[in-house]
């Protein structure tokens, strides 16, 4: 393990031991606090949110990006806050803490035995929304992790995760998708965030006037075992309350082939993210390149495979 990644481990190992234990607005604080002083230094990430945000306001002008920016690295930050003290909540805490519109179509999907797909954008903290759906619906839920470096804070998050009431699997290895189908054909409940494609193999779709690669999974393990694809939006608003929108179910096409259905109903994710991102930009974390023509070019040989 190199230096760089020993400080990393013992920076959210400090998160998860030591925020936890402060009084809520203290912590709040400290996350506004952290959130200002990065979003100064104008690092990387500061400046590929605020390019981010320059496609989904295209009006938006300097001032208003940089505002834009600002208020995204506090709610950033209010997600890491939420997310290092979501272990030390009680199950009031958590219960209290997400209000959700239209939850009947994830309850209603439950009731049939078919399987759901929560398919989500990384808005706001899906964390919670997440441990609120195994206490509240008491419903416990199968996802997916990217494997991190270290593995040290890999093993990290999926302990806290785990410890939120889900089946964590890793991004990599090639057995998670055989094991969703599995949960999904036994009439589970599979939550995914879905809006950037780890892959660099994702089906292209219109983002805000431009192409992205978003992941295939949710569209192709619907079309396998017949559950229920729903598209989740999350957003904060000046109250301690998360709130989140449900939305309705994306079909299957009737027609065509498996590639063909698959970037319909990807397209169709894209459209609900986008609704949701539009309405609350400044909640949407997204620090990394997702549209196509930020990404770095691929090599010859993996464009012809």
């Amino acid at each position: 393990m190199s230096a760089r990644e020993r400080w990393t481990d013992a920076l959210y190992g400090a998160g998860w031991g030591t925020v936890k234990r402060l009084p809520e607005p203290a912590a709040v604080r400290l996350g506004t606090t952290i959130a200002d002083l990065a979003w100064k230094r104008r690092g990387k990430g500061v400046l590929r949110l605020e390019s981010n945000y320059a496609r989904v306001v295209p009006d938006a002008g300097p001032e208003r990006l940089r505002e834009l920016s600002r208020a995204g690295m506090r709610s950033y930050l209010r997600y890491w806050m939420e997310s290092f003290r979501l272990p030390a909540w009680s199950a009031d805490r958590v219960r209290n803490g997400f209000e959700a519109k239209d939850i009947h179509h994830l309850t209603d999907g439950l009731a049939t035995g078919r399987g759901v797909i929560l398919a989500l954008p990384h808005l706001a903290n899906w964390d919670l929304a997440g441990a609120w759906v195994t206490t509240e619906l008491e419903t416990p839920f199968t996802t997916v992790a990217e494997r991190l470096k270290p593995e040290t804070l890999y093993d990290r998050f999926v302990a806290y995760r785990e410890g939120l009431g889900m089946e964590v699997l890793p991004h990599s290895g090639g057995t998670a998708f055989g094991t969703l189908a599995r949960r999904l054909r036994d009439g589970g409940l599979v939550c995914l965030v879905a809006d950037r494609d780890l892959s660099a193999s994702g089906v292209e779709v219109d983002f805000f006037g431009e192409t992205a690669r978003m992941p295939a999974g949710p569209a192709l393990l619907a079309q396998q075992t017949g559950a229920l694809l729903l598209p989740v939006t999350l957003w904060y608003d000046d109250s301690p309350v998360m709130r989140g929108q449900v939305h309705p179910p994306i079909e299957v096409p009737g027609s065509g082939t498996r590639e063909e259905k698959t970037s319909v109903m990807t397209q169709a994710l894209a459209n609900a993210y986008a609704s949701g991102i539009a309405e609350h930009p400044e909640d949407w974390h997204m620090l990394q390149r997702l549209w196509v023509a930020d990404l770095e070019p691929r090599p010859a040989d993996e464009e012809r495979t």
